[in-house]
């Protein structure tokens, strides 16, 4: 979201792209929000499900409903990796897209909670098993 690259320097991930198994794709970019942006949460107390459901926001620090471009890039997160027939994702912890593990509280305190982003729990909700980089060996385990 800031512009700054989040490598994972995982020896296997540069194998899996030279076989050609990766698919690279971040939500928020394909629901068309700039880069840098401001750090949006979803909204305190609410989950990513919430959201899916219309029943919650995700906002940025000053209250700007950034919600649509979310969604939208989970959509097409999903559709991207069903055309592909991905069973996998590996999604940057943290996000209000991509938090597999956790996600920010909503209070733009920088404080992390369990959760999932809208991302991550759109692709579950569809038979894609997330997971976050310090899964990375449970993965190998699955995809090799």
């Amino acid at each position: 979201y800031d512009g700054r690259g989040k490598p994972l320097g995982d020896a296997r991930l540069a194998a899996w792209q030279a076989q050609g198994r990766i698919v690279a794709l971040c939500p928020e970019v394909a629901g068309r929000l700039p880069t840098p942006r401001p750090p949006a949460e979803i909204e305190p107390g609410a989950t990513a499900l919430d959201v899916l459901e219309g029943r919650a926001r995700i906002l940025t620090a000053t209250g700007a409903d950034v919600t649509a471009p979310f969604l939208a890039g989970a959509r097409i997160a999903l559709h991207t990796a069903q055309a592909q027939h991905c069973r996998f994702a590996l999604l940057m912890d943290g996000s209000p897209s991509c938090g597999s593990l956790q996600v920010y509280s909503g209070h733009h305190d920088g404080t992390r909670q369990p959760g999932q982003g809208v991302t991550a729990a759109l692709l579950v909700r569809h038979g894609i098993t997330v997971f976050a980089p310090s899964q990375i060996d449970a993965l190998a385990t699955l995809a090799d």
